[in-house]
């Protein structure tokens, strides 16, 4: 398999004048000329990973393509690489030793190392209940442990870095990291301890020039490019997500439990967001010099995410009363309202016991 890039959609979306993040970040361009950079991607042989590499590759940036052990061979991973600018690993990110020694290898090679884009990523569909603690852990091990030993491994490096300190960390999380979803319970508890995780770091690392976003996609289809590294490699198409077998409570057609699975049925591989020109906003987060902590990419997760931090504001708004002490205006019209929805449900029950009486009279 070869993970290189083509002519068809990376190159297509690096020359989309559309695809540019805000000038606000000051992105890549004409007045930020962007300076080659050395990249490792963990989870590379995954849907956004590989998207990522052949976009890197087609703006000459360097990078370190990172597999996985458990999924494939050093074989493999060398038939990514492209001399001068790319090569292949293995790693199991769960176990801290096997990441400190790629990082190192990575940084023997190229010398340094800019920007960490961590792609892994591990799921399980089915009811909260119906995962075992095997399923649990795996995801936690991988989602959540997986990244802080990426982080730890990395960041005395990017502190200690000569002449300046810095580096750039790309995270992808997901819409499941900003809300819950029926099916994916415990995978939303890894994405959602990830999020707080990096935020909080931000804080302590800022100081060393080191920058982190949130990467947020919604539902990302497969490219052309893909489909061709399938056809070559026989990567798995989504190797994410195991789905669980239901128990007989969480198995009905319409349980909300699966409506992980069926949304993943449904869509096959009509998913309305591109990998291509995603991983091309990616590269730009890498080289633009102000980056925001989230980066939401697609309707899909803007319009959800919207939408679920719409509805705690709202209820917010609704219960601070209880919080807050009222002022004697702010009593008074509480006591009002309340007094008038207890005549609006009064008079509604008169009319419902006259309508009911009338219907009697009607039916004898």
């Amino acid at each position: 398999m070869n993970g290189s890039n083509s002519p068809d959609d990376s190159a297509v979306a690096s020359k989309d004048p559309r695809l540019r993040l805000p000038e606000t970040c000051e992105p890549p361009g004409e007045g930020n000329p962007h300076k080659p950079a050395v990249w490792m991607i963990f989870g590379a042989t995954g849907h956004m990973g590989r998207a990522v590499f052949r976009t890197v590759l087609s703006h000459g940036d360097r990078v370190t393509a990172v597999g996985w052990k458990d999924e494939h061979t050093i074989e493999q991973m060398q038939s990514w690489q492209e001399p001068p600018n790319s090569i292949g690993a293995l790693c199991d990110i769960r176990i801290r030793g096997t990441v400190d020694s790629v990082i190192q290898k990575s940084i023997e090679h190229w010398g340094h190392i800019d920007v960490i884009a961590i792609c892994t990523g591990n799921g399980v569909i089915g009811a909260c209940e119906d995962q075992d603690d095997h399923d649990l852990r795996n995801q936690f091990e991988t989602n959540f442990w997986g990244t802080l030993h990426i982080i730890q491994s990395s960041l005395p490096y990017f502190r200690n870095r000569t002449p300046e300190p810095g580096g750039r960390y790309l995270i992808f999380s997901s819409t499941s990291g900003a809300l819950g979803v029926p099916g994916l319970g415990p995978y939303c508890a890894t994405k959602y301890a990830v999020e707080g995780l990096i935020e909080s770091m931000l804080y302590e690392v800022d100081t060393f020039n080191i920058k982190a976003t949130l990467v947020e996609p919604g539902h990302v289809r497969l490219d052309e490019e893909d489909r061709k590294d399938l056809e070559k490699g026989g990567l798995k198409v989504y190797s994410l997500f195991r789905i669980k077998a239901a128990s007989e409570p969480y198995s009905g057609p319409t349980a909300p439990a699966s409506h992980a699975k069926r949304m993943v049925q449904w869509m096959n591989d009509r998913q309305p967001t591109s990998a291509a020109r995603s991983a091309e906003l990616v590269w730009q987060l890498a080289h633009c010099s102000y980056p925001p902590l989230r980066l939401i990419l697609g309707t899909y997760a803007v319009e959800s995410i919207r939408d679920r931090l719409r509805s705690i504001i709202e209820e917010i708004e609704d219960w601070k009363h209880l919080s807050f002490p009222q002022t004697e205006e702010e009593a008074r019209a509480q006591e009002e309202l309340e007094k008038k929805e207890r005549e609006r449900v009064e008079e509604a029950e008169r009319e419902q016991e006259e309508e009911d009486r009338l219907m009697d009279g009607v039916a004898e």
